[in-house]
């Protein structure tokens, strides 16, 4: 039987690269991490482009993840599945962050609720499962538009004075979602609310989902009306938690 065929696992190397990377790669990096001649590296993702299993963002000429690995389908996990597997740390992340914690995936082309956990107050609460978010204006969807092909922003509503409705703002701010690997939102879909959201990610690195939290922008943010970074912690540990939890098998 003939052995393995270099180039074919030269390319699979770069494309878990890319998945794994918290935000677009240039090719000197690529060839640095994965030790190729950087003429290699350039000729593998010019090719990869050519097939859109990676794109080229157009402002740095970075290279990150492309359309058309979504359409392949074999990296996408059940949602029933992925619900019963990060439910328990969805529940802990409510205990402690003390607001509501929110799962979200891309379906057709929008962000959908796929799980919700009241915030531990006993207040009232209004069950957002199945709920459509403006991807643009929610940190839930700000993740799946910088790593889930199938998510489009839509237009660009403003849903208070906060909401970025500028392209160039929004992709910058998908673009530091890359960079940090989280995405906030103060006061952006609704007047007085904010968020906080980290990209889940199953086998081989690939995002799948996003979770975060939802609360009072008094309670999130300090006095500089910026997010706390302690509770930023908390929102990307879970998710990394549940990316550990969805690699064991079952």
């Amino acid at each position: 039987m003939p052995g393995a065929i270099q180039s074919i696992e030269r390319a699979a190397a770069v494309l878990r690269l890319l998945a794994r990377a918290p935000g677009p790669l240039a090719v000197g990096e690529i060839a640095a991490t994965l030790d190729l001649a950087k003429p290699t590296a350039h000729g593998i993702v010019r090719t990869l482009v050519g097939v859109g299993f990676v794109a080229q963002d157009a402002a740095s000429g970075r290279y990150l993840l492309g359309p058309a690995l979504g359409e392949l389908g074999t990296d996408r996990l059940d949602v029933n599945e992925l619900r019963a597997r990060a439910i328990h740390r969805a529940d802990a992340l409510a205990a402690r962050s003390g607001e509501s914690v929110r799962i979200a995936v891309a379906r057709n082309s929008a962000v959908t609720v796929i799980h919700h956990v009241f915030r531990p107050d006993n207040s009232a609460q209004a069950l957002a499962l199945g709920e459509v978010l403006p991807a643009h204006a929610t940190a839930l969807g700000k993740v799946l538009l910088a790593y889930d092909s199938a998510t489009e922003p839509g237009p660009l509503t403003a849903f208070t004075r906060r909401t970025l409705t500028d392209r160039g703002e929004l992709d910058r701010a998908i673009a530091e979602v890359r960079r940090t690997g989280w995405a906030g939102e103060i006061d952006e879909s609704r007047p007085g609310e904010s968020g906080i959201a980290a990209p889940i990610r199953t086998r081989g690195g690939l995002v799948v989902a996003a979770i975060g939290i939802s609360g009072p922008t008094e309670r999130l943010c300090d006095s500089r009306l910026q997010l706390r970074p302690a509770t930023i912690a908390q929102v990307r540990a879970t998710a990394q938690a549940i990316h550990r939890d969805l690699r064991e098998p079952q």
